[in-house]
Parts: C-alpha cells; structure tokens; sequence
C-alpha cells in the first residue's frame, strides 16, 4: 500500500467518516456512484470493487458484464455538503476487467491514453475551463416556461443577487475540495453565470469539472432553484459554452512559448493550432455532444461556428490571447467550440490528439482571421479558405465516424457506442413536432 492510500485510510478514521463514494464516468459525460464503507476500502484499493458494466452505458456489453472500480487515491476529498463528522467522502476509480487491464470503454482511461502519448513526445498538457451555466427558479409545473433567476447582463454587479451568493456558496465549496478557482462573474445571458478552474493537468481538470458539475447541483438544490449546463437553454440568449485554455509544457518550460516570434508563439504552438484547425470538424461530435449543442453553435453570441484561428479574435474557433510581457509560461490557445455539457475526458482527448497530430506531420499554420468572421457573407469566408463546423448533430457524427484520428483516440468499443448512442438521439429529436411548427403552421397549412 502507498503512501497516499495510508493517508486516505487514517483521514477516514480521524474523521469518523461513514460513507466512501467511488466516482466514475460513463461515455455520455454522466458521474456515476457507488458507495462503500471504510472498512471495504483496503480491499478496494488492492483489488477493485466488482460490479455491473452492463449496467452502466456503454461501459460493458452482457457477455462482458464484471467490471472492478478501483479507486484513485490521490483524487480523495471530503463531501463538505455532508458534514464534516460522520460524513462522506469520494474517490475518482479507474475502471477494470477482471484481469485487471484497463477497462477500454473507461472514458478517464481514453484521457489517460492519450496523455501518456503525449509524454512519449515529451509533453504534459494543461488546460483552464471556463464553465458557463444558467440558474432558473422552479418552474410552476413540468411544462411551464423556464424562467432565470435574475435579468441581469455580462459582469452585472446585482447588490445582494441570488447569483452573488450561488457563486460564493459554490466556489467555497469547490475550494474545500481542493479545486481552485480564478474567476467567477454574471455572464451575458439572464441568469446565466460563469466560473473559470485554474490552470491544472488536463487529468486533474477533467475530475475537476465533474466534481463542479456536482457541486453546482447541490449548491442550487440547497438554494431551491434549477442549475443547468445544457448548451442553449434560451433561445434568444446566449449559450453557455466551456471555453478552454490549452498549452503544452516541456519540463517546466512552456513549449507554446517563443520569445520574438509573431504573437510569442513557438512552432510547437503554430502545429497544435494547425493541428486543431484541421481536425475540428471531425473532433465536434465529442466536443459538442448533443442536438441542443448546434443551438449554441449556431446561435450567435460570439459562438465559434467557423473553422478559423485569430489573435484576441473572439468570433474564431481559437483564439490566442494577448501576450503579457514576462508571462512567457502563460503562454496558451482559448479552444471556444467546447460546451458545459461535454464529456471532458473524451473532448480533452480528442482536442490533445488532433494538436499533436499537427505536431507529429508539421501541419503549416493558415493565415489568422482578423475580422468578425460571422460579420463576412459566406463567398468572403470561402475566399479566405474558413470553412463551417457541422451544423447539426448528424452532421457532426458522420464526420466523427470518417475519422481516423478519432477511431484511434477513443477506441473501437467507445467509438462504436457513443456513435449509436448520439444516432438514437438525433433520431428521436427529429421525430419532435415543436411548438415553432404548430405556431407557425398549425392555422395557415
């Protein structure tokens, strides 16, 4: 046993704690839980904790149902919303086979693949999320409108607002974890609110995200309104996106990173982008994972709908941010076509894959977009060579299935689920007669 799961195993018993909740995540992007007693976990550290796959999506099919969760020891934090006495307490697990491989449908595992490629080349990617959402009141009955919790704009100051203690009463929480936040503000839709993680490896970000997803839920049912990360749940306001800052470190030294060149940027760094540009349409399905992501997309409101790069150009896919002279280790592209509702394993491995890839062939960087892309007419866009992502779903999944580099970064048997999984789903969301239809139709046809 290692030091970590000693001090795991002596926390639990000075804090009398009662329950032990091992996290893991399907392929969709949904937190999973089972919890154990403290006097379990020993065996669990050295064995793994058997259970269904089957029953969990697209973890296992029938004839290949027993799974292990074991679990991570350096990912243990108390639940504060708990209790701190007589409490609970959670670990993230990597799932396995009975033999103990690595389960091939374990999403953090496609993460940790794609992670140990990069350190083969001699790199650690670190990202930096900013996680936007919107806060509702409880609607009167399930079909009643949704209604935010204030009318407020983009770093509105509301005294006494509901969203200044929801973000002050998340972020504690979030701390008491271990996770740092840098930001926090009101963000431009009505009840919409952003809060941004600070720089971190891009395994720890990934656990980091859900574990924020989980916080913000308890935070608002404590509060007695609805938290939401779905893409676009208004649609005339802004969509909540999960703009993510992204660089790659050599040692300790920041290989995005070139004193003197255009923008500060190294060659490293103009491959990756060239790398991300290439492959973002085929990446969009895992990035942008459901039908109501396209709303968002395709909404306005600054969404990066356009296949182009810029320098503090906002209306581009990436964005380089402005250099802060003596920040060489600040250094770092803004991914903005990411949603809150993404599956940040699966996204963050995609997004590394299609960088390196620039990396490995010596992708060549396109000119930069200057103006505001969505401003141009599409013969404009054409004539400058930026091309659209998918607009639909459907689109974006058969683009995802073409891919090479997709089939190689999550796998054939995650591939081949969340691919028959996304298809049912646009299926069924094109079976839907909407209220537009019957509105717009119902008395004139």
């Amino acid at each position: 046993m290692d030091r970590q799961q000693e001090y795991v195993l002596r926390s639990i018993e000075e804090r009398d704690t009662r329950f032990i909740r091992l996290w893991f995540t399907d392929v969709l992007g949904i937190l999973k839980s089972v919890a154990i007693a403290p006097a379990e976990l020993e065996g669990a550290f050295a064995e793994g904790i058997g259970f269904d796959g089957s029953a969990i999506e697209g973890l296992a099919r029938v004839y290949e149902a027993d799974m292990l969760a074991k679990p991570d020891a350096s990912t243990f934090q108390v639940l504060p919303w708990r209790g701190e006495r007589q409490g609970s307490a959670r670990m993230f697990c990597d799932i396995l086979t009975p033999d103990g491989e690595p389960a091939k449908t374990d999403s953090r595992n496609v993460l940790k693949r794609a992670l140990s490629r990069a350190a083969e080349a001699g790199f650690t990617f670190y990202t930096h999320p900013e996680i936007e959402f919107y806060l509702f009141e409880p609607p009167a009955s399930p079909e009643g409108p949704l209604v935010p919790i204030d009318t407020a704009g983009y770093f509105d100051h509301s005294a006494r607002g509901t969203a200044h203690d929801f973000r002050r009463a998340t972020i504690t929480l979030l701390e008491s974890m271990g996770i740092s936040v840098e930001y926090s503000h009101h963000e431009a839709g009505p009840g919409q609110n952003e809060i941004d993680l600070r720089y971190a490896d891009a395994l720890s970000t990934a656990d980091n995200i859900m574990t924020f997803r989980t916080v913000v839920k308890e935070v608002a049912l404590e509060q007695g309104i609805i938290a939401s990360f779905m893409p676009k749940p208004l649609a005339g306001s802004p969509g909540s996106g999960m703009h993510t800052h992204l660089s790659l470190f050599e040692g300790d030294a920041n290989a995005f990173y070139a004193p003197g060149a255009q923008y500060e940027l190294s060659t490293t760094a103009r491959s990756f982008i060239a790398g991300l540009l290439r492959h973002s349409a085929e990446i969009t399905a895992v990035t942008n994972q459901h039908v109501n992501s396209y709303k968002r997309l395709w909404g306005g409101g600054e969404a990066p709908s356009y296949v182009c790069w810029g320098h503090n150009n906002r209306s581009a896919l990436i964005r380089v941010p402005l250099y802060k002279p003596g920040k060489g280790n600040s250094s770092r592209i803004e991914y903005r076509a990411l949603d809150s509702a993404a599956n940040p394993y699966l996204a963050f491995a995609v997004i590394l894959a299609a960088g390196l890839k620039g990396i490995e062939e010596g992708y060549a960087l396109p000119e930069g977009a200057e103006d505001d892309v969505w401003a141009l007419s599409d013969a404009e866009r054409r004539a400058l060579g930026i091309r659209p992502l998918p607009s639909n779903l459907e689109q974006a999944l058969i683009l995802a299935e073409e891919s090479e580099l997709v089939a190689e970064t999550l796998g054939e048997d995650v591939l081949e689920y969340f691919l028959r999984n996304k298809r049912q789903e646009w299926t069924e969301y094109r079976a839907q007669v909407t209220p537009y239809e019957v509105a717009r139709f119902l008395h004139v046809l």
